[in-house]
Parts: C-alpha cells; structure tokens; sequence
C-alpha cells in the first residue's frame, strides 16, 4: 500500500485502474480481475472469496470474479462506484490492521503476472475526432480541399476488427496486401513498406441502449465506463490503394493494440475541461451533439505520448526516443459526441464496446499521433540520435504509448502504456 503514496507510480489510491492476469503464483491458469494500486495490483477474485466485500450487492461481488470486466460493466454506474469506494476504503494507508492483514496476502507485484485483455469486446468502432490529424493527412493527399465538407459537421468513424485487437507487448506481424506504386498502372501484392502506428485514446461502453433507441448527449458520458490507450496499427500504402470507396480496411485489421489498463472514467473527473474551442467560421454542432455539460466538461486534460527504440538502440542500451506528445484535450470531436453520433440511428452499443478516437494529434509541431503526419509521407524522415533514420516503421521497432493526468492538487494518473515490437512479414511458404 505504501507504494500507492509514490507520485511516480501513477496508480495511486485516487485511480485504480482495473486489468485481467494470470499470475505466476497460482500457476498461471486461471484469469482473475484485479485493480492497479502503485506497483501492485489487488486480486478482485480472492478479495470476493475473503468476505472483505460481502456488503456489496452479490452481483457484483459475483462480477468481481469473473475473468474480463464484461459483467461489472454490466451492473451499471451505481454499481461501479459503490465498489469503488469499497476498495479505496480498504486501501486506505489508515485502514484498520484486521483489513490490512486480509488484504496484503492479496497484493500480487505487476512484474509478477501476465497480462490479458481486460475486456471481452463484441464491436470495435474506430473515429476520427482529431481535426489536426484530419487536416495533416488530408494535406498530403488533397492540398486544396484538406478536410472533406462533412467533417465539421459530424463525428467521422468505422467499425474497426474487434478480433484483431492485441494486448499490450504482443508482437505486430508485418502484414502483406495490395499496393500501387506511384507511377504503376497495376498493383502488386507484398509487405507494406509504410508501416506506421497511431497514438489512440479508446473509451469502453460500460452500459449500452436497446436497438432503436439513441443515446442522448446529455446521457452519452454516464455509458462510458473507462478509458485505456490504443495504438490502431496502420500500413499506408495498403490503405491508400484500398480505401476509396468504402474506408479502410486491410490496411487497418491485421492489428490493434490496446493497453492491460482501464481507467475508471470516476477517477478521471477531476481532469475534465471543456470541449475544444471551435474557430471562429466553424459550423455550430446540430442540438442531438450540442449540450451545455458536455461543452463544459466534455474533454479530458490527458497528456499522451509515443515513444520509439528501434533493435540497435536496444542492443546498445539507448534509452528510447520520444517522438511527439500531444492532449486529448485537442479533440474536436468529444467521446460523448462520439457515442450520441454513433447511436443517432438507433445503432445499439453493448457492454464491453470500444470506441477509440482516432489520431490525437494537436495544433503544435511534435504533438503528431503518428509517423504519416510527422515525416510527410516518408518525404521527411526522422533523424534518430544514433544516426538511423525512419520514414516509417521497420522490423525490431518497438512503439511504446504513454498517457497521464496531472493537476495541481491531485496526484498523477497514468493510463500505463501500451507497446508492441514489429516483426518481419511472413515468407511465402
């Protein structure tokens, strides 16, 4: 418990991040829910089993031992705070020595386990919130007309591949696909040679709507159970042959990582801010995504932040290499927008649904969510200190995406990191 008190864990008692392990002291067989508390985590399963908690609604204590979030995100937001306050409770440094002998035997050390994804995910629903994104991007491809006419006006997105989402520290396959080359009539099939990843803020429905019946932006944020990061890996060049008409898809799907780690979207209340300011000319959104709270309080002050170590910098002991730091705070679009947008229709949303925001990337050089925007379509690589360069990414690169909350007053949040190293393709057999 003391290491909760260390400001640099970024797990204190004010988070409790909750994640999915298996961990090696019971053989590593079974999966068990635990939440973050400095450099521990605290066995849900076990703690249910102790009777420590038995003054919470048996659903759930009964949520609190299955393997994936799916069940308490089911219980519902009064639910969800009632066990939160239970566990800061018994957390607490002043807790009484009866509960503090119970709950120590069930304080596992992090590097002691392995990691699962936390949440079993039905639907995996992929925006594009970032107008500074949008706009890099589109600069590139269309230096005339950057952002398309509908962009101002609503949340653009996709329906992602949910059964390619990875854990963080999985290695990413270099994927084949069609590519044309400029100047070639006809497209040939091979590695992407345009790697590339993309810095993701990824909010989990905790509770979703019957079909036919939308949410509201006044209600959209009480859905969202927490946040984690995601890395949506992309290869440029098979989207840019594939994408018209339809979006993506080949270029985006071989992979998706996400982090062990979901943040209570309670313990991030005290990081809201307002929705970004629109510049003067831009369209006022339509009423079904306009509302005073959420202008008010529908963006997070979350600072993000990629980090690259190439398999040289690593045999030589070279500390990464931080690539650009940005603010989810830039967004132009808000996850509660997001979610009355993608419900307008009458779409239903299910617990354990992932709606990730796109690209963050903000309005200042290096605080771009990605090598595309950052190196100009490879037009300007990145020098790297020990000599390399990269335009995009090559085999051994390992990306690390780090995120955080710090106010004056409350300790540091951390959403942990999300990393994966990229492999080379798969030979032809």
């Amino acid at each position: 418990m003391v290491s909760a008190n260390n400001p640099a864990s970024g797990f204190p008692l004010q988070s409790l991040p909750y994640c999915s392990f298996v961990s090696s002291q019971d053989g590593g067989e079974d999966a068990h829910l635990g939440v973050g508390i400095g450099l521990f985590l605290l066995d849900l399963h076990e703690l249910c089993r102790s009777g420590l908690v038995s003054a919470l609604d048996v659903k759930i204590q009964q949520a609190c031992t299955s393997p994936q979030l799916n069940s308490l995100m089911r219980c519902g937001p009064a639910a969800w705070s009632a066990l939160r306050r239970m566990l800061i409770e018994l957390l607490m440094e002043d807790a009484s020595p009866a509960h503090r002998s119970k709950i120590e035997p069930l304080l596992i050390p992090t590097k002691d386990v392995q990691f699962l994804k936390p949440v079993a995910v039905g639907n995996y629903t992929d925006f594009y919130a970032s107008i500074h994104h949008a706009t890099n991007v589109g600069r590139l491809f269309r230096p005339d007309q950057p952002l398309l006419p509908n962009y101002k006006w609503l949340p653009i997105g996709y329906h992602g591949r949910a059964s390619s989402l990875t854990i963080s520290g999985a290695r990413i396959r270099r994927p084949h696909g069609q590519i044309r080359l400029t100047g070639q009539e006809s497209p040939a099939f091979g590695p992407t040679q345009q790697l590339d990843y993309e810095l993701e803020v990824a909010a989990y429905i905790g509770t979703g709507n019957p079909l036919g019946e939308p949410i509201s932006i006044a209600t959209a944020a009480q859905h969202i159970f927490g946040l984690s990061l995601l890395n949506d890996w992309s290869a440029r060049d098979i989207q840019s042959w594939e994408y018209q008409p339809l979006g993506p898809f080949l270029g985006k799907s071989f992979a998706t990582s996400i982090s062990p780690w979901v943040v209570p979207i309670e313990a991030l209340s005290p990081f809201t801010v307002p929705s970004s300011t629109r510049p003067s000319g831009d369209p006022e959104p339509l009423s079904y995504l306009s509302n005073a709270a959420s202008a008010n309080a529908g963006g997070i002050d979350l600072t993000l932040e990629v980090f690259l170590s190439t398999a040289r910098m690593r045999e030589t002991s070279l500390a990464p290499v931080r690539l650009s730091e940005g603010n989810l705070c830039d967004l132009y679009w808000t996850f509660p927008q997001m979610i009355a947008h993608h419900t307008s229709n009458g779409c239903n949303l299910v617990e354990g649904d992932l709606t990730a925001s796109g690209t963050v990337s903000g309005p200042r050089p290096g605080s771009e969510g990605c090598l595309l925007e950052i190196t100009r379509r490879g037009a300007s690589p990145l020098q790297l200190p020990n000599g390399e360069t990269r335009a995009f990414l090559e085999d051994g690169d390992e990306i690390v995406l780090n995120g955080f909350c710090e106010r004056e007053g409350f300790p540091r949040i951390s959403l942990g990191e999300c990393r994966g190293t990229v492999l080379p393709a798969h030979t032809a057999s």
